[in-house]
């Protein structure tokens, strides 16, 4: 007996690890070789290619789609229908396969916003935030937030979600950051 949840619309393919408590529901595809943390919640029509790593306490919105070369560490957000990208110049008539993907890694609580684009090859910094919408076409550092199509700096972010005032101090829990 797991000690997860799958609703009976998604569909598991063999050579999948899944952490204890996730809940994957409706029309998800989780594909081999892919690795789900715990306590994760995959909203409806969510899918996860070949090989995607994902870790604890991932909250995916429903209609993304995390391709091969995506990683997610511990408490990442991903929006509703934001998505990302793996080849950066994609043609139908001249496939690369995943040996020409590639890798994005959003780091440990980050929130991607609903909407959004992440081009391949970037790295989401810790615990920053993308505005909804957002079109993110290189790094982001860490507690940045970024708006906007090509996204820009906006502002910084505090861990608990709050944007920073001026000083760099967080009206929500007061942590202040340099």
């Amino acid at each position: 007996m797991p000690n997860y949840f799958v609703h009976e619309s998604s569909y598991i393919d063999d050579n999948v690890v899944i952490g204890e408590g996730t809940k994957i529901w409706h029309f998800c595809h989780i594909q081999s070789g892919a690795v789900i943390g715990k306590g994760c919640s995959l909203g409806q029509n969510v899918n996860v290619s070949n090989h995607v790593i994902i870790g604890n306490y991932v909250k995916i919105q429903n209609n993304v789609s995390l391709y091969e070369g995506v990683e997610l560490e511990d408490y990442v957000f991903c929006g509703p229908s934001m998505v990302f990208t793996n080849d950066l110049t994609p043609r139908s008539k001249y496939p690369k396969g995943s040996a020409g993907y590639k890798k994005t890694l959003v780091r440990e609580g980050a929130t991607i916003g609903a909407n959004s684009t992440i081009v391949c090859g970037n790295t989401i910094g810790k615990n920053s935030m993308i505005a909804a919408g957002a079109v993110i076409s290189k790094d982001v550092p860490d507690h940045a937030l970024l708006a906007g199509v090509p996204a820009r700096h906006v502002g910084w972010v505090c861990e608990c979600g709050q944007k920073l005032n001026s000083d760099l101090v967080c009206r929500q829990c007061s942590s202040k950051y340099e």
